[in-house]
């Protein structure tokens, strides 16, 4: 099949599905609808109606990344990463700041869609996903002219969509009501379908997946769902259901029979954009995350993209410099002398280009910020720090830190010297959550096109840019973590110092535990995998093999909303949550074994008029008592009863 009859592009289709799928959506596909999955009205009878709704799945699928707000600073991961064990929300500007989940999480409160934190857009905009996926299931076979492998492509391609949204909100939300069709009515009697059956479901659907999607290549396909994002996606459902064997055969066909390589030498363009304040030394890590080199055919690595590029009908800018930098230019920031850092224009009189912080690393807010560990114990291999590792080099130009940058106002008597946090006792920077703290600057840095084009522009914020859903790095982590849960430690060491091994490190594991596994994830994966929820993920794969966890601790599946890794790695490693220590407007840090699992909105479950949807444990509303489906065809054999 040729890429322009399925797809015809990520870019110029969107305007396609409102005029001839959703009728009446307009632009309105963004908004959070907690009814909207109920009762979606859909004409849907041409070719170029699937192919409009899987353009619209997979440009849904990068927003995630990349979403904008009324402020334009908002992207929904960054709440993925304020509840996990390396970061936090850094927002001190705002008495609303989401510090305190354990108190402020409720079905009612604490699920916000801004830029406090983003749950309730996992919420709604994952139904919206799944929403997509069902219009291709439900109405395939309204279209005319279709062989069978021609359906069961688009076929494929939809349930990768439904299946990673649905695993998603499995180990996000825990147990969810399953929605698999579009219906003709509105349905207000749903109630839950357990995790376990949705993971059976999702798991069956991805084996056909696997089977009837092609293994493409090649820039007409890219940001296409592919056989090898469908393989990936496979490999974490037979984690989830505890089929190790099964998903270190599907890994190993990634790696060893895909053509598929981990990238171990620099390759495509040198992007070095502030070679005076912020000169880099070419290298691997820095190369694969240009976004100018991530669709190139060069990049073996990749496994899924998510296009995003400017001057289309599909742009969406990251803003990723203004939410994961610091906020170094307020006056909670200042030189010894009182002085405070400059973001000058390029046109300014007391611009300086070898200073220029603006320029070279963005001018950050801060609306998150990374936890002790994440800047200093994650990088230590056996207590002893890793000085090689490109990803943490700021030798290199990858890692930023406060240290590396330079105070810039030609007026300050500390002109040119270095950034300190103390003046001998004296501390500099008054709020160290916001304005202190070091960052993958490899990661974070995108080129912003706005402050290139004006040159009296002081404020670079970052753009437009390609993304990865899925590396074949991670690839690697998985099989670790199925090796793991086997009891092959040798074989899971060994892929872990793969991973490493490419990242030029000296220090190198004898023998792993989960906990290294995971560091690694983050290491390799930061704004990439979406922390918290692969964080639960492995909880529950972790009490299904019996296993323990670098603590000793063994936990069992069902009760862990009381006790689970997730809960004690942040108890551990994050030094904000539960240590008493931290306030910010009358807010601590305070976090539960049961965030775990986010409330089901009770939006959702008051608009469900004749059923009853159960509330996760640990919230108001939650009764071990209500009936859920524990068998997936008997939820869908339910659906088109209202």
């Amino acid at each position: 099949m040729k890429a322009n009859n399925l797809y015809r592009s990520a870019f110029s289709l969107i305007g396609i599905l409102a005029a001839t799928v959703f009728s009446g959506c307009k632009t309105d596909y963004l908004k959070p609808d907690p009814l909207s999955f109920y009762s979606p009205e859909v004409t849907f009878k041409t070719r170029a109606g699937l192919d409009a709704t899987i353009a619209m799945a997979d440009r849904h699928l990068r927003t995630y990344w990349s979403h904008t707000t009324t402020r334009d600073i908002s992207v929904p991961i960054n709440t993925e990463y304020m509840l996990s064990d390396i970061a936090v929300s850094g927002k001190t500007d705002d008495g609303n700041i989401f510090a305190d989940v354990s108190t402020r999480l409720t079905p009612t409160n604490g699920i916000q869609n801004d830029d406090v934190n983003m749950i309730s857009f996992f919420w709604g905009e994952t139904y919206n996903g799944i929403k997509y996926a069902n219009t291709i299931t439900s109405f395939i076979d309204n279209v005319p002219g279709l062989d069978q492998a021609t359906k069961q492509e688009y076929l494929g391609r939809a349930y990768f969509h439904r299946a990673f949204r649905y695993l998603a909100l499995c180990f996000q939300f825990k147990d969810v009501p399953l929605v698999t069709k579009i219906l003709t009515v509105p349905k207000q009697n749903y109630k839950t379908t357990s995790r376990e059956a949705i993971l059976e479901m999702i798991t069956a659907d991805m084996e056909k997946a696997v089977e009837w999607v092609p293994d493409q290549s090649g820039m007409q396909y890219i940001g296409m769902i592919n056989k090898a994002a469908c393989r990936q996606l496979l490999i974490k459902c037979y984690l989830a259901t505890g089929q190790w064997d099964k998903a270190i055969v599907q890994a190993n066909i990634l790696i060893n029979n895909s053509g598929y390589a981990l990238m171990t030498n620099t390759f495509g363009t040198f992007d070095n954009p502030s070679p005076l304040a912020w000169p880099v030394t070419r290298n691997v890590i820095w190369d694969l995350h240009r976004p100018v080199n991530k669709a190139i055919a060069a990049n073996k690595e990749v496994l899924l993209l998510m296009p995003n590029r400017e001057n289309t009908d599909a742009t969406i800018r990251y803003k990723s410099m203004r939410n994961w930098g610091p906020m170094w230019n307020q006056a909670a920031l200042k030189s010894p002398s009182g002085k405070v850092l400059l973001s000058a224009a390029r046109t300014a009189s007391n611009y300086r280009a070898q200073y220029d912080i603006n320029g070279s690393v963005g001018r950050g807010l801060g609306m998150i910020r990374p936890t002790h560990f994440a800047q200093f114990g994650l990088w230590q291999i056996n207590g002893v720090n890793d000085a090689t590792d490109l990803r943490h080099s700021a030798a290199v130009g990858n890692w930023a830190t406060m240290e590396a940058l330079k105070y810039n106002d030609p007026a300050d008597s500390f002109y040119g010297q270095n950034l300190r946090l103390y003046n001998g006792t004296t501390l500099l920077c008054t709020d160290t959550i916001r304005s202190w703290f070091n960052w993958p600057h490899y990661k974070v840095y995108i080129d912003d096109p706005v402050y290139q084009a004006n040159l009296n522009s002081n404020r670079n914020d970052g753009g437009a840019a390609d993304w990865y859903c899925y590396r074949l790095a991670e690839t690697y982590l998985l099989r670790a973590e199925a090796q793991y849960y086997k009891g092959n430690i040798s074989a899971a060491t060994e892929d872990v110092n793969t991973v490493r091994r490419r990242a030029q490190c000296s220090q190198f594991y004898t023998s792993v535990n989960i906990g290294d596994i995971v560091n690694e994830r983050a290491r390799e994966l930061y704004m990439e995998e979406w922390r918290h929820m692969e964080l639960s993920r492995i909880s529950y794969s972790l009490a299904l093999s019996g296993k323990p966890d670098e603590f000793g601790n063994v936990y069992t599946k069902d009760a862990l909303s009381t006790n689970n890794y997730w809960f004690q790695r942040i108890q551990k490693y994050n030094d904000y949550y539960n240590k008493n220590k931290v306030t910010v407007r009358n807010r601590s840090y305070t976090i539960a074994a049961y965030n775990i699992y986010w409330p089901i909105p009770q939006t959702a479950i008051n608009s469900n008029l004749y059923g009853k949807i159960r509330q996760n444990e640990g919230y108001t509303g939650f009764d071990a008592g209500t009936s859920v489906w524990t068998k997936w065809q008997d939820a869908v054999a339910d659906e088109d009863t209202n």
